[in-house]
């Protein structure tokens, strides 16, 4: 648990689970016996709006008397052109009560096994009881739209933001595009010929509700354009 004093500069792994089910647009459920089965009615519900996780029976519990492991997969695709758009895994495991049904227009009920988040990080187990008590982003519905009217209309902020950069990107880098933005900052990754490096830039304080996350983002030009390096972005 973070101090109570400490600067939050990014989110936790549940937070950051929690993001990837709210922006899903498709998951893939894969169960015994059956073809992994692609479900893309997920636009504007969420993952959970589809899925209604339980916590797991206790050993006296009552429980299905077949009950059907089921594992659900979700991939997080950064909204710019970067390289490696792969920004992160979500896998959740569990038991229904009967087979997936793709049809269903109703939500299904899952008995919770175990979430894991696989990113740059590396993989963490989230518990049920903090994807529960995570408190959803504010930015993260906003997300793709926010980064991609940056790319489409205001570009040369890009090379703005590098002067907050430290240390200071040297002149083999190729470009740089913002790869990801959440309420507490925005991530730039930074490309080279033979790698790549993402730069968190933190806003001074989290985005509490959407209305907050331009002021910030101007908050951040600001500062970029009192610092003493320039830019440094080569094509």
């Amino acid at each position: 648990m973070r101090p109570f004093s400490a600067r939050v500069t990014q989110p936790t792994p549940a937070e950051r689970m929690l993001s990837i089910l709210t922006g899903a647009h498709s998951m893939t459920v894969v169960s015994d016996g059956l073809d992994p089965v692609e479900v893309h009615r997920l636009d504007g519900t969420a993952a959970m709006g589809h899925v209604h996780l339980h916590e797991p029976s206790g050993t006296g519990s009552a429980h299905p008397a077949a009950p059907v492991p089921v594992r659900l997969e979700f991939t997080d695709i950064a909204p710019t052109p970067v390289r490696d758009r792969l920004r992160a895994r979500v896998t959740m495991t569990g038991l229904l009560a009967a087979p997936y049904d793709a049809e269903a227009t109703s939500s299904v009920c899952m008995e919770f096994g175990q979430a894991v988040l696989d990113d740059c990080g590396g993989r963490t187990y989230v518990p049920l009881s903090a994807l529960q008590t995570a408190t959803p982003d504010p930015v993260a519905p906003h997300e793709a739209d926010m980064l991609t009217h940056l790319m489409d209309s205001h570009a040369e902020l890009v090379p703005l933001l590098l002067r907050l950069v430290r240390p200071a990107p040297d002149k083999s880098m190729l470009r740089a595009l913002p790869v990801a933005l959440d309420r507490y900052g925005i991530t730039l990754r930074l490309e080279y010929a033979r790698k790549r490096r993402d730069v968190r830039l933190p806003f001074a304080t989290p985005v509490s509700e959407i209305n907050q996350a331009a002021p910030r983002i101007h908050a951040l030009l600001t500062a970029a354009r009192r610092a003493s390096h320039p830019s440094r972005l080569f094509a």
